[in-house]
């Protein structure tokens, strides 16, 4: 009986909690939302919440600005109250005063995400939100500061602990392989018959991660060529006239297209986790792997000549691999980080710069931002550890004896920003 009892119960308690969420509330965005923030009975609160999530997706886009003002400025923190709380702290540190700290330097807003999320579908659609927030609110500072309390809600729930890492192959579902299609941003999948190739062929890989919350949306997908040698060249490497080898043959595993799919998880790194899971169970699977490494564009390599009016058109090959050598090694930000934002990310997770190769990507968006150059990144797995502490406290750039050579000689070729021309008195 009390088997039948407790499901008698959940049963009532779901048909009461339908009928609770589909029920019209005349209640303004702004009266939900207080009363989201300040309810304390479950049904109330998972009500209030589901409404102000239908309602907001059924706004455009001055409506949606309208609400993300309201959070920035009516839901933020109490100066005041922040340095009041902080001088009770100082003076009497204890668990009460801290708690009283603590509650004073967040935000309403923080709250009323986290309880809006408690909403069943309510993680998808937040994380959309986000998006809007990044794209409406780019050039308002007190948006941005809103954006930093997703973000540190976010880093949270989409944790490594939290996510899931699933084989893509052809015998996916359907709706998931249109999304490997559409989100794919690096090397484009022209159609159906183009994903067939990249899944299809004992020497094809495709890795995603899901979260439990989104089990329908990849937040980040690799796509990974097994190979003989190291490749120099997307247009040989995904050619459909290539030869196809058996994995187990395979001595090198090529992470060749890595696609962020979330706009609204921007800032939120998966990358890293994702590679090394990747390597790890592929070497675990083909224990004839030698070699990890990718090969990656370089997006901001023509963007930088133009700026440092280095000429490069109808330059022989080995000039434009001296040149992208420099700029990956060399061309830093005012940090001390490399300008190039794919360097940051591969040298960030321990890899090294192992080979640059000219001709390697003619498509009209390689030429256009790498004039067609492109570079392996090594991912040594008994020295990534080892390569990211350098670069993180150091900022030393892993790089192989041949990239160095070549970095040595744009410096003999005096490689700098020219000073800018006097003007005439």
């Amino acid at each position: 009986m009390t088997i039948l009892g407790d499901l008698l119960s959940t049963i009532f308690e779901r048909r009461y909690l339908a009928a609770a969420l589909d029920k019209p509330d005349s209640r303004s965005m702004e009266e939900l939302i207080t009363a989201l923030v300040g309810a304390t009975g479950e049904i109330t609160g998972l009500s209030a919440a589901n409404h102000i999530l239908k309602r907001y997706q059924a706004m455009d886009d001055a409506e949606k600005l309208s609400f993300f003002r309201h959070l920035a400025s009516d839901m933020n923190i109490d100066p005041d109250k922040v340095r009041n709380t902080l001088d009770a702290y100082e003076k009497n540190p204890s668990k009460q005063s801290y708690r009283a700290f603590m509650t004073a330097v967040e935000p309403d807003r923080q709250e009323l995400i986290r309880r809006l999320n408690q909403t069943p579908g309510a993680t998808e659609i937040l994380v959309r939100m986000r998006a809007d927030l990044l794209a409406l609110g780019k050039d308002d500072p007190t948006l941005q500061a809103l954006d930093q309390d997703f973000r540190h809600l976010f880093v949270s729930w989409f944790n490594r602990g939290f996510l899931v890492l699933r084989p893509i192959s052809w015998e996916s579902p359907a709706h998931i392989l249109e999304k490997i299609i559409a989100y794919e941003s690096v090397h484009e999948i022209a159609s159906w018959e183009d994903l067939r190739h990249r899944l299809v062929p004992d020497d094809r890989r495709c890795f995603a991660f899901f979260h439990p919350t989104m089990p329908d949306e990849p937040l980040i997908f690799v796509e990974v060529a097994l190979t003989g040698d190291i490749p120099g060249s997307i247009q040989d490497l995904l050619t459909d006239e290539r030869e196809i080898i058996a994995a187990d043959a395979a001595k090198t595993a090529v992470f060749y297209s890595i696609s962020n799919c979330q706009a609204g998880l921007a800032g939120i790194s998966f990358g890293n986790s994702l590679i090394k899971q990747v390597a790890s169970d592929l070497a675990a699977e083909l224990p004839g792997l030698r070699s990890f490494v990718t090969l990656s564009p370089i997006p901001g390599l023509t963007k930088w000549l133009d700026a440092e009016n280095i000429a490069f058109e109808g330059v022989d090959t080995k000039q434009l691999r001296v040149l992208a050598a420099y700029y990956l090694m060399s061309a830093k930000r005012s940090d001390g980080q490399p300008l190039d934002p794919v360097a940051r990310f591969h040298l960030g997770n321990g890899a090294m710069i192992h080979a640059v190769h000219a001709v390697a990507d003619t498509s009209p968006k390689g030429r256009a931002q790498s004039a067609g150059v492109m570079v392996n990144y090594l991912y040594d797995l008994p020295k990534v550890a080892q390569n990211h502490e350098r670069f993180a406290t150091t900022q030393e750039v892993a790089a192989s004896g041949e990239i160095r050579n070549l970095n040595a000689v744009a410096k003999k070729q005096d490689l700098q920003r020219p000073e800018p021309e006097q003007e005439s008195a």
